[in-house]
């Protein structure tokens, strides 16, 4: 039997040429003592390294601040003005096929993946009236970037013709690390103007990925936005096509997963926010919250960036003085808008379940939530409505938050007319600003996996790592890497990793990168 194909590991999708990671040798338990690790949070990333380490054995003890797991996609009950009670969150989300130990996680709970459900196009739209998709786009490279060019109607002729093919040569063989080294230090912005990529492309393209990392292009590492497009287009055959939870995300993911963790042991402290952790004399770490201390063996910080900078800002005795420095560092994205509207009419029939807008303002995207979650469809069904959340990336953080949500929704009334005439049940409105910002030159001050302290791991998004992964897929990735590097301790074999290639899928574009894309 494959380590792919073990209970609890991750599966890989289509594209034969995924790369499998085996974790190193070990037993397939903890034999003796079990030792115990406190999770300091309880998104992505903590609920991956607390499952990689629960199953193998170890005393997890988790512990979050907010009354729900998941983190930023997590959700919570609301009250409509109706007197419906719903589930609301920090907004949609996309699973890529490529999200392998995302998706791998989500299988310990739903092994055919049958609690997600995929949407048929990803469609574009900008205000000057361009409209792209990917439904017909190849998957496999390079004809899916060949093939995205060939069917857009934003690749003229011109502006093929204008295009700089050897500043476009690094994104053929892209490689991590190296592809920080080269491009780090660059802004997605300048990248694409040195290419000189059309820009209707650019807003209907490059400016999906730029805006999934809730940033400016302006102020995005080329390096990232390059992954992003090796992940997407040139590195994998998965495709830009995705996959959406059928629930809201906690029936959906986190309560199947929570019980899972209970039934192998696993305390789950929800509205527990840690506030100190230290060493103790005997090498283990004392965790406190504001009810009571403890001591584990090991801790796994799987905080979002601005709760690591308070946390490790308040345990001056944790690691040394440079790292706790270089978490000090690191900046959060602008703040976002997710605005959902509980509409008294439905929206026109032909409406997709998501559309990406450029040219609209700061609307930066439509989902229909009746499309494909249960919640939402039961409601429309009821009152015959629609629920609308519309989203707004990387805004001021001076804005106004009343303007914004005003102007938010008038866009919506350009792109979808109908909507101007629809009665609003209910809004409701959530700015975070809690996402980390990939900013330029700033990739090799990012903390790793690893701290200084050999009992303290770190997991998140936020992490840098040498693999080529991005947003959730990155959370779950860094997740059981801090519990693979803690098994590892005890001589216990952690879970197989799967990502998409690590390098450029062609010999000869490999090549011509390396040639001639210094």
């Amino acid at each position: 039997m494959t380590p792919a194909r073990r209970p609890g590991a991750a599966r890989r999708g289509r594209d034969r040429r995924a790369r499998l990671l085996p974790p190193p040798p070990g037993t397939a338990r903890i034999d003796g003592t079990r030792p115990s690790t406190a999770v300091v949070g309880g998104g992505i990333a903590g609920l991956a390294a607390a499952t990689a380490l629960a199953e193998r054995g170890v005393r997890v003890t988790l512990y979050e601040s907010m009354p729900y797991l998941g983190g930023r996609v997590g959700g919570w009950p609301a009250d409509l003005n109706d007197g419906t009670t719903v589930t609301m969150s920090r907004g949609f989300h996309a699973f890529f096929r490529q999200y392998y130990n995302l998706r791998g996680l989500m299988r310990r709970t739903d092994p055919g993946l049958e609690r997600l459900t995929g949407l048929p196009d990803y469609p574009l739209r900008h205000s000057g009236g361009l409209r792209d998709g990917f439904r017909h786009v190849p998957r496999t490279p390079p004809w899916s970037a060949l093939g995205f060019a060939a069917l857009s109607p934003s690749f003229g002729l011109r502006d093929l013709r204008r295009m700089d093919p050897v500043a476009a040569l690094p994104l053929l063989d892209v490689r991590v690390p190296e592809v920080y080294e080269r491009l780090d230090g660059v802004s997605a912005h300048d990248f694409l103007e040195a290419v000189r990529f059309p820009r209707a492309a650019r807003h209907l393209a490059f400016e999906v990925f730029s805006r999934s990392f809730f940033a400016d292009p302006r102020e995005l590492s080329a390096a990232e936005m390059a992954l992003m497009f090796h992940i997407y287009f040139l590195g994998s055959a998965e495709g830009l096509l995705f996959d959406v939870p059928r629930a809201p995300f906690p029936a959906a993911l986190w309560e199947p997963l929570a019980a899972y963790l209970r039934r192998h042991g696993a305390d789950l402290r929800t509205t527990a926010p840690v506030e100190h952790v230290a060493p103790t004399a005997d090498g283990g770490y004392e965790v406190a919250t504001a009810g009571d201390e403890r001591r584990h063996d090991t801790v796994v910080l799987a905080l979002d960036t601005a709760g690591l900078r308070a946390l490790i800002a308040r345990c001056d005795r944790l690691g040394n003085a440079q790292w706790r420095e270089r978490i000090a560092r690191l900046r959060t994205a602008p703040p976002f808008l997710v605005t959902r509207l509980w509409l008294d009419r439905p929206v026109a029939p032909e409406r997709p379940g998501f559309l990406g807008t450029s040219g609209y303002g700061t609307l930066d995207n439509i989902s229909v939530l009746e499309r494909y979650e249960d919640e939402a469809a039961r409601w429309a069904a009821r009152t015959g409505g629609s629920v609308v959340e519309l989203h707004a990336y990387a805004l001021p953080p001076e804005a106004s938050r009343d303007v914004e949500q005003k102007r938010l929704i008038g866009q919506l009334h350009r792109v979808w007319p109908e909507t101007r005439t629809a009665g609003v049940v209910d809004a409701r409105h959530e700015w975070r600003a809690d996402c980390p910002l990939f900013s330029v030159g700033a990739h090799f001050d990012r903390p790793t996996v690893r701290t200084p302290e050999p009992g303290v791991m770190l997991a998140g998004d936020l992490v840098r790592t040498d693999l080529p992964v991005a947003l959730m897929e990155r959370a779950a990735t860094t997740g059981f890497l801090a519990a693979n590097a803690l098994l590892e301790r005890w001589g216990v074999r952690g879970q197989s990793l799967w990502t998409v290639p690590d390098r450029g899928r062609s010999a000869v574009l490999r090549a011509l990168a390396h040639r001639f894309g210094g």
